[in-house]
């Protein structure tokens, strides 16, 4: 029997991802979480669940984590459910305290740049890559690691004028994910702080040298997009950073590399998801089409000649804030 080229590629990507797919099956589900696990908002999906099962009890075997709780994210969903609140697609389990919290989460909105173009829309992410200056999500395997706090400047709330200190919880990763430090990917709010201008504060311990800092207001992207990192609302990212501070614990992110080519195969050949033991959200994938995956040998090269090709724009100092 004769087999297409597309045949026999998705045949052997199936391949490569049904072993970590069947190990991951053999992992039972606890009947107190099974009523999470599906494919509705503030459900995760079963694949998610089973991979990020079974990275945290690897990791609790070989000593590298002992947080009782991991997390998990599903990068194919939408940022919005039709009714337009924040689509739930980050999730923290606790199993044993028996909880299992499902949140918004932002992922990488990319770039469009002279040959290539890897943005992704408000709505549905369709591009990812593990290339540095690439803005997007790379899926797979991490670990978190120290949460690291920067000043980004004053804004004023209810009257008062108080500083934005927004902590970051690093990501360690493996494979795709292991160049996640050079990348500076993390955990953190999405929130950033839009400089207005510079306001005195020479008692400011953030104050430069001649005694001002910056000034501006906050910028919520809740459930947006990011350079790349994950994000999450005030609350959420609370939450996250108070389980993982000083107790390591483990985070997947789906799709890896290898999802998104058997999923890009099946669709470009029309074979069934659900038939072949793929999954992909069906909102995000009728409105993206064919996902993609640009690895950093091909990406990165190309970034490179684009950061060299910019001309840089003349200085803006800020004002003073009067």
């Amino acid at each position: 029997m004769a087999y297409t080229p597309v045949f026999r590629t998705l045949i052997a990507v199936l391949f490569t991802i049904l072993p970590l797919h069947a190990a991951a099956q053999s992992i039972a589900v606890p009947k107190w979480l099974a009523p999470h696990v599906g494919y509705n908002d503030g459900q995760i999906a079963p694949v998610v669940l089973q991979r990020a099962r079974a990275l945290h009890q690897e990791k609790m075997k070989q000593g590298k984590v002992s947080n009782p709780c991991f997390f998990a994210m599903d990068a194919t969903r939408p940022s919005a459910t039709p009714s337009g609140v924040a689509s739930k697609r980050f999730f923290v389990i606790c199993e044993g305290q028996r909880t299992f919290r499902a949140t918004s989460s932002g992922y990488g909105n990319g770039r469009k740049i002279p040959g290539a173009n890897f943005s992704n829309g408000r709505q549905c992410a369709r591009n990812f890559s593990n290339a540095e200056d690439s803005n997007l999500t790379t899926g797979g395997k991490y670990l978190t690691s120290e949460v690291r706090r920067s000043f980004k400047g004053y804004y004023t709330e209810n009257g008062q004028t108080k500083p934005f200190v927004r902590p970051f919880l690093a990501f360690d990763g493996e494979g795709d994910t292991q160049n996640a430090r050079q990348r500076f990917i993390g955990g953190h709010q999405a929130t950033f702080l839009r400089t207005q201008c510079l306001l005195k504060r020479p008692n400011s311990k953030y104050a430069n040298d001649d005694g001002f800092v910056r000034f501006g207001r906050l910028v919520d992207y809740t459930s947006g997009r990011s350079n790349g990192c994950t994000t999450f609302s005030e609350n959420s990212a609370d939450l996250v950073m108070r389980l993982a501070e000083g107790n390591p614990t483990t985070l997947y992110i789906y799709p890896e590399s290898k999802d998104i080519k058997a999923v890009a195969s099946a669709v470009n050949s029309g074979t069934s998801l659900r038939g072949a033991g793929l999954y992909w959200n069906s909102t995000c994938l009728a409105q993206i089409g064919t996902p993609q995956f640009w690895p950093k040998r091909k990406l990165e090269p190309m970034i490179k000649r684009w950061r060299k090709s910019l001309t840089p724009g003349p200085r803006k100092d800020l004002p003073i804030c009067q």
